[in-house]
This record gives C-alpha cells, structure tokens and sequence, in this order.
C-alpha cells in the first residue's frame, strides 16, 4: 500500500480545486482538473502493467478504462464544435461502459465466487450494446432528443434533452452497483475472502463511485467528479491486490520456516488408513470440508484427484512450491486429512 502512496497527494489536490471555489471559478478550472486527471489515470495504468505480473487483464481494462474516460472528458472541455464534442463524448462512454464491468469480473474474482466462464464473454457483448446506444447522438435521436455545443466560462460542455432510451445506460450502473455490492456481501457472509479487510476496500471502492454518482445526479454541477472518484477505486482496487500478493508471500514465507516441523504440510508418503477405518461420519465430514475449499483449492483437490504430480499443478497453476504447501495445508486443516494419500483415497469412497 505504501507504493500507492506518490498517488494520494495529486487526488486530495483534485478534489479541493474542484470544491473550494466558486461555481465560476470551477469551471474555468476544468480543463487543468480533467487534464491532470488524464495524465494521473495514465501512469497509474502503466504502474498496473508493471505492478501486477498475473491475474491482470481485467486491471489493465479497468485502468484503461478510466484513462479513456478522463481522456473523453479532457478533450469534450476543448472541444470547438458540436462533431468534435459528441466524438470526445462516445470516447468517454467508452470507458465508462465497461468500467464498470471490469471492476465487477475483479470483485468477482477476489472474492472467489463460482461464476460461469461464458459469464464475462456476456457482460463484454452487453456493455458494446449500451455503448452503441450511447454513442448514438449525431446519428439518431433516441438518446439524446436534441443536443448542442456551449461554453461556460471558457469549457465546453454539450447540452442535451434527453431521449426515451437515456435511461438505459442508468439501468446499466445501478444493475453493476447492486451486483457489486451484493457479491461483497454473499463472499462474506460465506467466507470467501481471507480478511474482513478485504471487504472492506472492496465496499469502499465501490461506494466511492455510488456516492459520487448520487451527488451528480441530485447536485448540478460544473464538473465530473467521477473522473476522480474512478481514480480512487483504482487505488482501492490496485491496493487491494498488492496486499493479497503480500499476505500470500509472507504466509509462504511462514510455511517455508516451519515445513520441517509440520508433516501436514509435505506430501505425505505414509499408507493411508485401513478403507474399513473409513466411517460414514469421517465421509460427511470429509464432504462438508469439500464445500468449504475456495476456488484455487478445489482446483488444487481435483488435480489431485485426477493424480496430477506436484510438478504438473505448479507448471499448470504457475505456482511456486511453497504457495502449493500453504494451500496444501489449508486443503488436509478442511478435509482433516494429514496426506495427499489419505485425501484421495477417502475421496474414492465418496
């Protein structure tokens, strides 16, 4: 988190330009606001390529997202004619269409809920619908009944009247919104996530934006706040996934120093008990800590299972062996096995 630190002074920055001053004053301070903005949500798009070595594509498309976004408002606030400011408009719904979905596959993805693998493929052929009827101003008028260019102390701005189908990219943000907040809810009430901090940055990234998106719609304002408040979950989001890569280093680091006095972490090579041995209360047991496993671990299970070794599900995973030890023994703790041995055989009498 104290990498992400450089990034808070230029956002504190942003949000007292833009509140501190009179209604006037703000808008002629747009165009620097939405041009450091642009800038700021670029490197920290170019600090997530170098930052984040796995499990990034949906960061890289959230960050890049928020680029276009500010990039999209950025060019609106100079635009000179009505063509170029519904362009720079399009460029900004870009963004924002799937936004929100990348920030939803990542919620998904660090709470470990099952989900469909068609799943995103869905959601990515939606946000292109919603964003070709928000593209549409210029060429029809369903989303926009009329539009017109006008400048406010300097900034441009487009003035609209909107159409029977504006309603649609609402609909789209409040579906993500909810379904945001109600995966955070069911990983923790389920467990999923390793900390109730976790959830807690989560909620925040996520709340951030709601609450900024109610006081633009209850407030009339000279300036989007969303531009920062996106780079703000950036923050929340980036930071949360570097503190997961911590906490999962240091756990390793912890299994690496005590591997030679706990057997339940090394692959046991001693015969598993007699099968007769094996009661039908062990097998429910066994079972109800089969239900328990996160993602990874099932996955880790399964393999086992299939009689994968430990060289194949570290090539397969991209795993290090001390990672796989530290799963290892939170997979035999939920199943109360003390062997790879003894887990796949009481998994046979399932």
């Amino acid at each position: 988190m104290k990498k992400l630190s450089i990034f808070t002074l230029p956002i504190f920055s942003l949000l007292a330009l833009s509140s501190c001053s009179g209604v006037g004053d703000r808008a002629a301070s747009a165009v620097l606001i939405y041009m450091i903005t642009a800038v700021l949500s670029f490197l920290l798009l170019v600090a997530c390529c170098f930052l984040l070595n796995r499990n990034k594509t949906w960061f890289v498309v959230l960050f890049a997202s928020v680029f276009v976004v500010n990039l999209g408002y950025l060019i609106l606030s100079v635009s000179q004619t009505l063509e170029q400011a519904l362009w720079a408009n399009r460029i900004a719904y870009l963004g924002s269409v799937f936004l929100p979905l990348s920030m939803f596959i990542i919620i998904l993805k660090v709470t470990e809920l099952k989900y469909k693998k068609w799943l995103p493929y869905a959601l990515v052929a939606v946000g292109i619908l919603v964003f070709f009827v928000a593209a549409s101003p210029g060429y029809f008028d369903f989303y926009y009944k009329e539009v017109s260019l006008e400048t406010i102390n300097g900034v441009s701005c487009l003035k609209k009247v909107y159409g029977p189908l504006h309603g649609v990219y609402l609909i789209y943000l409040i579906v993500y919104f909810l379904s945001m907040v109600l995966t955070i809810t069911m990983a923790t009430v389920k467990k999923k996530l390793a900390s109730l901090s976790y959830a807690v940055i989560l909620a925040s990234a996520v709340f951030v934006n709601i609450g900024v998106w109610l006081i633009e719609q209850l407030a009339k304002i000279d300036f989007e706040i969303l531009s920062v408040s996106y780079i703000i979950s950036e923050l929340f989001l980036l930071g949360l996934n570097l503190l997961i890569r911590e906490n999962e280093k240091n756990a390793a680091m912890i299994v690496e120093q005590s591997v030679s006095e706990d057997p339940v972490v090394e692959e046991a090579h001693c015969a598993p008990k007699d099968p007769t041995d094996i009661c039908e209360e062990r097998l429910e047991q066994f079972k109800h800590g089969v239900s328990t496993l996160t993602n990874t671990e099932k996955t880790i299970y399964l393999l086992y299972t299939e009689g994968k070794s430990t060289k194949e599900i570290m090539k397969q995973l991209n795993i290090k062996e001390n990672t796989l030890k530290f799963h290892n023994k939170n997979i035999y703790h939920k199943l109360g096995v003390s062997s790879r041995k003894q887990l796949i055989e009481i998994h046979k009498h399932l």
